[in-house]
């Protein structure tokens, strides 16, 4: 038995000191806790069962001399067994380490993980007296030190951001030029091909789905799948080892810290979808793998006149009780390790809205925004939420205070609805690309406080979006019942893939529209990773569980993935190459009071501003929007004024093409083209005669005003220039003004829109 000192309640987990381990371990409620010592992974017993021999504010404490880095260990706790109180101590079951810094293996479902008799009819009520000891992963004592070099974080403004949204195994499992051995791990993402392909694209941000260690869950694993997206934590502290190439003794640590060095050397920075507002321990029937046999009633929120059940404001059976100061702490503890020891740059929290609920659902918000704001760590990396849950008053999109960004699933919705044709989204669209001023003026944020989306990993790509009326979920085995069904998407005539060239040319303009209104918004864009290929998962809005080819990157060769990157790399340098499309602060329309000078300005297709009524027309689906760069009210970070060309950026989600009269000031300019959705490649006959510019159906054209060659060029060519010249006569106004509602091509019709509830 090997000896143990008092040790020190501070800091909680198992903490090496180059002499032993330190163990520290939270429960108000326990009655005894024994650490449980391991020589080996395969080793279904404990070596040594040592009972932590101090109390010190809850916190329970120990110090054994001589363990080293590698040790393996787990918790038994005892306490009371008592679910209608609240309360499932059981010491029969071996239990993760809230503060675990990393995890040796994974969870093999048996019986004996369920803290009580799972035959019994009894339910939970019965406790279960079965070792689980032989099935647990085990928690792994690490070695803390890492040459990080210099250390340089790329420390990218928000305002200067495109974040790439990815799965960190789905990104190089089938790339053939990473390694073998290294595919689908931290080092795959890690590795040459991987970091070389994000720095052509140009995005300045990867956002891992979680990477915190997690459960697949029993009825998903009985099923022969698996929980790929990771949205089940239940190691805060710990990188899943599953990516990890290198083990799963430590190793992973190691490992996803050299990724997060190679990643900034390459200036991009990381980000960590998290998951805090509840655990992969389920509801009532869930098994006891951490939290829930450590100290069930202080992590957990539970219901007030019943504590045998949980309060699920996730849809998940728990929500993880962030009103407790200790459970406030860990969350804290979590977010500061993985900034301060592992060099993130930030977080996007998943269902933040049930982080900060109080105690009821009219009481102010817990203290976990007072905490955030005011950490000096903390409150200076990326903060993103996911701005709602399933709870009451929910939907929190544009509620959250400065420094948070969000999520905008307004921008969302809009946007495809806009370009699916739905009527009387125009002057939506108008808010959403200049950045959501309704939604996140009022408290002081700034435009690139929305992070603006049209796809992400929970729902179609981009590509399923132009392709499917219906999801198509049948491979999850839920009877194609589970995801979302309104996704706002549209087939173009033919659910899934099809030969028809006119759809299949209409279905690429349709994603090229889209990815050109998002890199073209105010705000924050966030691509979803492979839509710039045209990735494509089938019709499945819900591949949570498919951690297979439905999933994974396609990397073969492909004509039209390859255009569609390189239309994507062409918009991601045109929004980098000018700072009027990734502003600081919203535009202010006229600049004086009574002058004339706009540093914008939106046009109906006669080149004059839209007023309300039109605005009001349901039927309005092309607009201009024109940015005059000359006139920015901006100062850049060396205190100098910011200036930038004219744009004029043109929509038509109409069927028709719409001439469209373009502004004749200043000094009859001469205007070209810079991104054609309808002629990406700048082929065809494109030299208009008058001042009249042809939008064609279904498309989107970015021109600027040619100058002198004082502002920064885009890495793309023109792919036509355009000279003002008097029009014989006005051109007759377009369809959408005339009042006649735009119609699909031929056979290929939107579907109805179902009403949302």
């Amino acid at each position: 038995m090997p000896a143990v000192w008092p040790g020190k309640p501070y800091p909680l987990g198992a903490t090496w000191d180059g002499n032993g381990v330190n163990f520290a371990l939270f429960s108000a409620h326990a009655t005894r806790v024994e650490l449980c010592l391991f020589d080996s992974p395969d080793t279904s017993r404990e070596s040594s069962r040592i009972a932590l021999p101090e109390r010190s504010e809850n916190i329970w404490h120990g110090y054994i001399p001589g363990l080293a880095p590698g040790q393996l260990y787990g918790y038994r706790v005892y306490g009371p067994y008592n679910p209608n109180q609240g309360h499932r101590f059981n010491p029969h079951k071996l239990l993760i380490d809230p503060y675990a810094k990393a995890l040796s293996g994974t969870i093999q479902w048996d019986k004996a993980m369920y803290a009580y008799r799972v035959d019994s009819p009894y339910g939970d009520l019965t406790i279960g007296k079965r070792d689980s000891a032989p099935y647990m992963p085990r928690s792994v004592v690490i070695d803390p030190r890492f040459d990080w070099g210099d250390g340089a974080r790329p420390n990218t403004p928000l305002h200067d951001s495109l974040i790439y949204e990815v799965h960190v195994k789905g990104f190089t499992q089938l790339h053939p030029d990473v390694p073998l051995p290294l595919r689908g791990t931290y080092a795959g993402l890690a590795s040459d091909p991987a970091i070389e392909y994000l720095q052509k694209l140009g995005v300045t941000a990867v956002e891992l789905l979680p990477i915190q260690q997690f459960v697949a869950d029993q009825y998903l694993v009985d099923k022969g799948l698996t929980n790929y997206w990771g949205y089940q934590s239940i190691g805060f502290f710990a990188p899943d080892a599953r990516y990890s190439s290198a083990g799963a003794l430590g190793e992973q640590v190691n490992e996803f810290k050299q990724m997060v060095r190679r990643l900034h050397a390459a200036g991009i920075e990381l980000i960590l979808d998290v998951v805090y507002n509840h655990t992969g321990e389920g509801n009532h029937l869930g098994p006891s793998l951490s939290f829930r046999g450590v100290d069930n009633a202080s992590y957990y929120r539970l219901v007030p006149d019943n504590p045998r059940y949980y309060m699920d404001y996730t849809g998940t059976g728990n929500s993880l009780n962030t009103l407790h100061p200790r459970v406030l702490q860990m969350v804290i503890d979590s977010l500061r390790y993985w900034v301060q020891e592992m060099h993130v740059d930030g977080f996007r929290f998943d269902l933040a809205r049930t982080l900060v609920r109080g105690a009821h659902d009219a009481d102010r918000p817990s203290a976990f925004f007072d905490v955030i704001k005011q950490d000096p760590v903390l409150s200076q990396v990326k903060l993103i939420a996911e701005p709602w849950d399933v709870g009451p008053d929910g939907y929190w999109v544009g509620r959250f205070p400065a420094p948070w960004a969000e999520w905008n699933g307004k921008y969302r919705d809009n946007v495809r609805k806009f370009w699916k044709g739905d009527g009387g989204q125009a002057p939506e669209l108008a808010s959403r690309i200049m950045g959501s001023s309704d939604l996140y003026r009022h408290n002081g944020r700034r435009p690139y406080h929305s992070v603006n989306f049209i796809t992400a990993h929970d729902g179609f790509t981009m590509r399923d979006l132009v392709s499917y009326n219906e999801k198509h979920n049948e491979a999850n085995g839920e009877g194609n019942r589970d995801g979302d069904s309104h996704n706002n998407s549209w087939n173009h005539g033919v659910e899934g893939p099809t030969d028809n060239p006119e759809i299949v040319e209409l279905r690429e303009r349709q994603i090229r529209n889209m990815l050109a209104t998002l890199l073209l918004s105010q705000g924050t864009p966030m691509l979803l990773g492979g839509d710039e290929r045209g990735r494509t998962q089938h019709g499945n809005n819900n591949a949570y569980c498919q951690d297979n080819e439905i999933s994974w990157f396609d990397w073969s060769p492909d004509p039209q993935a390859d255009a569609l990157l390189k239309f994507t790399r062409q918009l991601i340098a045109l929004r980098k190459a000018h700072p009027i499309l990734h502003r600081r602060n919203f535009f202010l329309g006229q600049l004086t009071p009574g002058g004339a000078e706009y540093d914008v300005e939106w046009l109906s297709p006669d080149g004059q501003e839209i007023g309300p009524e039109l605005w009001n027309n349901p039927d309005l689906r092309c607009i201009g929007l024109l940015l005059n760069g000359k006139a920015m009210r901006e100062i850049g970070e060396q205190g100098k004024p910011v200036r930038d060309d004219v744009l004029l950026i043109l929509f038509n989600a109409g069927h028709e093409p719409v001439p469209f009269i373009l502004p004749d000031w200043p000094d009859d300019p001469v205007w070209e083209v810079l991104i054609d959705t309808a002629h990406p490649n700048g082929d065809g006959e494109l030299a208009p005669s008058s001042e009249v510019f042809q939008v064609e159906a279904r498309g989107l054209v970015v021109l600027r005003e040619q100058v002198s060659a004082t502002i920064p060029e885009p890495v793309l060519e023109p792919t036509k220039v355009l000279r003002r010249a008097l029009p014989a006569e006005p051109p007759p106004p377009p369809a959408d003004e005339q009042g006649d509602a735009p119609e699909p091509p031929k056979d290929v019709s939107p579907p109805e829109q179902p009403k949302k509830e």
